[in-house]
């Protein structure tokens, strides 16, 4: 990294919260690290990161609500660390607006590599939005009522403008580039979150209902056993 990232780092175990910070640093990332949520949305503010990183269980503001307040005013992106994979904590995280989730006890270089994942997928760290998982030959996608600008990143549903997270707008630009084709899961996983590996389909099902609450919620089918496809 010609630049160093920030990394906004929120959690209450001083052991992990110093060793994780080390490892962090170690890898090239500036970090900023707070013990509670009321500091870390403070630090968010004056500092506004790259990434945030949030434990689920932090004192003050937990993580979730503290993930809220960052999604109602930014979209960067923000990974929750929970001490359980527990559907409700990782169902709850990614409904606050979260875009991955890593579970605790953690191996140092796998978060670092859904850090930087992450960080691809937003055009930090020497990643591009703009690559061929997205709809690169531009123009106007109109699907009923919706429209896709795939060179300005603008949707309208009805001619009114829809605010996507980042996240968001590649799952539908992937969506949009195969419309009435089902994309598996483990298809979305790895080319909108960009998993080399498995990952939990989790993350993809709750996007997929966050991105239907904005689009409509006929617009994207589910194909029970196969996966998703946007209706021409």
């Amino acid at each position: 990294m010609t630049e160093q990232t920030h990394v906004l780092f929120v959690e209450d175990d001083d052991v992990i919260r110093e060793a994780t910070q080390l490892t962090l640093e170690r890898d090239g990332f500036a970090v900023t690290a707070m013990p509670d949520g009321l500091s870390g949305l403070e630090a968010f503010r004056a500092r506004r990161p790259d990434i945030a990183l949030l434990d689920v269980m932090v004192p003050g503001l937990d993580g979730v609500s503290l993930c809220r307040r960052i999604r109602d005013e930014s979209t960067v992106p923000v990974i929750m660390l929970s001490a359980r994979a527990d559907a409700i904590d990782v169902v709850l995280g990614l409904e606050a607006g979260a875009d991955d989730y890593v579970t605790k006890p953690f191996d140092a270089a796998v978060l670092v590599a859904r850090i930087r994942a992450v960080l691809r997928r937003f055009g930090h760290a020497g990643g591009d939005r703009h690559d061929d998982r997205g709809a690169a030959s531009g123009g106007v996608l109109t699907f009923g009522a919706l429209e896709v600008d795939t060179e300005g990143m603008e949707v309208r549903r009805a001619g009114e403008p829809v605010a996507l997270t980042p996240t968001e707008m590649r799952l539908l630009l992937e969506f949009s580039t195969a419309p009435g084709t089902v994309l598996s899961r483990d298809r979305l996983l790895e080319r909108v979150w960009d998993y080399g590996w498995g990952g939990d389909t989790r993350v993809v099902d709750v996007h997929v209902q966050r991105l239907r609450t904005k689009i409509g919620q006929d617009r994207i089918e589910t194909v029970r056993g196969f996966g998703y496809k946007l209706k021409a």
